[in-house]
């Protein structure tokens, strides 16, 4: 979704489902009718609150538990604007501008004498100057309403990609992959999948869910690609991307990126396989999300993890974190990034299912689990059975590539 200028009505505007919606206009603009597309308990206007730190700590409250806010407030120049994009980017979540410009014979009905003509016109001529900037402000979307439209546009809720509370489930989560095709096949067949070449046929119910780094390493990247992309096309799997999956995307998007880790070999498959199944991976991997909420918010499917606070979100800072753990920016003997153990101190109600990190089993941390047991490195390919909270795995049939240094010891569940 693009933030755009209506031009034609009626029509509707679609806003994130989480989000913080600034509802900019001098005072006659309509910010309080038009807040009836909203709840009552997501509207806060700022003549509601003794002051702006009142106000702002009302609005943090509900970013943080996850909740669509709308604030009514004076914000016709940037300054005023600016702690509103602050707070979203400060909760990872995106900033959203609604711009009322109603006419100025109209403002000037409606004033009723709480602003002087002057006053009015000034800030007319304040907010018109300053709204091609709201982009540039860090509004990650600006709609600006004009006249008629203000009262004519509705207003529809899009889900963010990560959300699929939706889906209850049962599900079958599958830790890193890295190629090992065969592998993946005996793991399927052990969960009550019915393979028949590429066809893929779930348990009743049950739907598959990759935790990412499907390439590299193992001896079939393209199989299993072919295997998983037809999986998630069919709606027997849902996927996450992983590290290894962004290297590769940007691989095949021209991007200059270093072949190393098996990368090599699979962007050879993938040249062998031609251009038109190049496209096809392209597209699969440039529409993961990358981490899933699922059933009703009490899983999480990431591969690097996610702590609580970015259960959800869709920024940057949540993108980072799901793909590539709780780096340091540092790098220890062997040149691999430093981790943060960040499992340790989770203490969020759902679930979190991940990867990343391979242990010789599985490791359960809290209400956290580590299914990447290091299947390319000759260990084993792991999966929950949720919401069982059953892990099953099969071996590896090779030691496909040596492991930079033994795989540390899993942990039990308590």
């Amino acid at each position: 979704m693009q933030g755009v200028t209506l031009t034609a009505a009626p029509d509707v505007i679609e806003l994130p489902a989480l989000a913080l919606v600034l509802l900019v206009g001098v005072p006659g603009s309509g910010r309080s009718a038009f807040a009836r597309h909203f709840a009552p308990d997501e509207v806060f206007d700022a003549r509601a609150f003794p002051d702006a730190e009142a106000l702002r700590a009302a609005v943090a409250a509900r970013l943080a538990a996850g909740e669509l806010a709308v604030v009514i407030s004076p914000a016709v120049r940037p300054l005023e604007r600016a702690p509103w994009s602050a707070l979203a980017r400060e909760h990872d979540i995106k900033a959203v501008a609604v711009l009322l410009d109603e006419d100025r014979a109209v403002l000037e009905a409606r004033a009723g004498g709480s602003l002087s003509r002057e006053e009015l016109i000034a800030q007319v001529s304040e907010l018109r100057r300053t709204a091609g900037g709201l982009r540039a402000e860090g509004f990650r979307q600006a709609w600006h309403l004009r006249g008629e439209q203000i009262g004519r546009v509705g207003v529809r809720r899009v889900p963010l990609r990560v959300d699929r509370r939706d889906l209850s489930g049962p599900f079958d989560l599958i830790g890193d992959v890295h190629g090992c095709l065969e592998e993946l096949r005996d793991l399927l067949t052990r969960l009550g999948y019915v393979l028949d070449g590429e066809s893929v046929t779930p348990p009743a119910g049950r739907t598959a869910v990759f935790l990412g780094d499907l390439t590299d390493r193992g001896p079939d990247s393209a199989g299993v690609l072919r295997l998983v992309m037809d999986m998630v096309a069919s709606g027997a799997a849902l996927c996450v991307t992983g590290n290894h999956d962004e290297k590769l995307l940007r691989a095949l998007s021209g991007k200059a990126v270093k072949a190393l880790h098996g990368l090599d070999v699979t962007l050879a498959e993938l040249q062998e396989a031609g251009p038109a199944f190049q496209e096809q991976v392209r597209t699969f991997l440039e529409g993961l999300p990358a981490h899933l909420v699922l059933d009703g918010g009490r899983l999480i499917a990431a591969h690097g993890g996610l702590p609580a606070h970015l259960h959800g979100r869709g920024s940057g800072r949540a993108r980072s974190f799901a793909l590539y753990g709780d780096t340091t920016g540092e790098r220890d003997e062997l040149g691999l990034p430093v981790r943060r153990d960040w499992a340790a101190g989770y203490a969020g109600a759902p679930l979190v299912a991940y990867g990343h990190t391979p242990h010789a089993s599985p490791r359960w941390v809290g209400n956290t689990v580590n299914l990447d047991t290091g299947c390319a490195f000759g260990g084993a390919l792991t999966a929950l059975r949720y919401p069982e909270r059953e892990t099953l795995s099969v071996p590896a049939r090779a030691v496909y590539a040596p492991p930079p240094r033994p795989l540390p010891p899993g942990q039990p569940q308590e």
